[in-house]
């Protein structure tokens, strides 16, 4: 009979919680690093978030003349000026700064903008975001990540205790720091769809996370004199083909998307493909071991927090 193929080892016993050390240093280092980016660099906010224009622009017939488009539009008096070529030869965006006097003068330079590029240029998708609005998705965004992260703490307080909530929400203010540090360090565009990103990001590392929350939980009720840190290395060696899987096949339909998407979808997908690595990572190295530093009940009977050497299986 068939049985099917293994992609990935069952019953692997490598030595993680032995080396957390190691690996919560690497993503302490990680995280550190990010935060300085983004005290020093900051973000390389969107036209969603710092106001401005948007114009995604293909030639009919030619390639995209970068050099004659800014000779164009820099007799505009629109100010500062960006133009990126995109994949295809023939397509390139357009982005204009935030205009002085309001929406209405955003507006008319998106049509001045629209007059000077000629008829052989087809604009293909026009994005208008005044001061006001671009404030208010800011502020938009800001709740959304805060209310995202109290409901994931929330929920795995009810579900488990509220040591693995804690464990969880520090896991996963790693990744969006370290994720949110990689697009300051690479100067890519962060607005409303990146955010987006990381709320899907919040929900696929959680979801890692609970799974093996849920192993640990149910062999803290079978091994009762296991000590800790075993039972979490024990725990994370049984879910470890699973999440490795998981991922994997996660990883591999977003880096279609990344690859073969359009340029509206670009930053989404590359939020999403590195989230899936560090969001796998830290579920694996990171979550458990901050376990272990804050303490478990056992059986929900007592508590117990450093492992106890002397003490053996059930």
């Amino acid at each position: 009979m068939f049985k099917g193929v293994d992609f990935f080892p069952h019953g692997t016993k490598f030595p993680i919680m032995q080396m957390r050390g190691y690996f919560v240093t690497a993503s302490a280092i990680a995280a550190l690093a990010a935060i300085v980016l983004l005290a020093t660099q900051g973000l390389n906010f969107g036209i969603d978030f710092k106001g401005g224009s948007l114009f995604e622009i293909q030639t009919k017939t030619g390639t995209v003349d970068v050099a004659d488009l800014r000779a164009k539009l820099g007799d505009l008096g629109l100010g500062e000026v960006q133009i990126q070529e995109l994949d295809l030869p023939t397509d390139a965006l357009i982005r204009i700064e935030e205009q002085q006097g309001g929406e209405t003068a955003q507006q008319q330079a998106a049509s001045k903008v629209q007059d000077a590029l000629g008829e052989n240029i087809e604009i293909r998708r026009v994005e208008v975001v005044g001061p006001t609005v671009s404030g208010e998705l800011q502020q938009a965004g800001v709740i959304a990540v805060t209310v995202a992260v109290i409901g994931i703490l929330l929920y795995i307080w009810f579900r488990f205790e509220w040591q693995f909530g804690v464990a969880a929400i520090l896991a996963l203010v790693h990744d969006i720091i370290i994720t949110m540090g990689v697009f300051s360090l690479l100067g890519f565009d962060f607005g409303l769809t990146e955010v987006a990103a990381l709320l899907t990001l919040a929900g696929y590392s959680i979801n890692d996370s609970v799974v093996v929350f849920d192993r640990i939980r149910e062999n803290l009720r079978r091994y009762k004199k296991m000590p800790l840190e075993e039972l979490l290395n024990l725990s994370i060696n049984e879910t470890l083909s699973r999440t490795i899987l998981t991922s994997t096949t996660t990883f591999l339909a977003v880096l279609a998307l990344y690859v073969f998407g359009t340029e509206v979808i670009r930053g989404f997908s590359f939020a999403m493909l590195f989230g899936i690595v560090i969001g796998t990572w830290s579920s694996i190295f990171v979550a458990s071991p901050f376990l272990l530093w804050i303490g478990v009940k056992r059986d929900w009977t007592g508590a117990v927090g450093k492992a106890n050497p002397a003490a053996g299986k059930a």
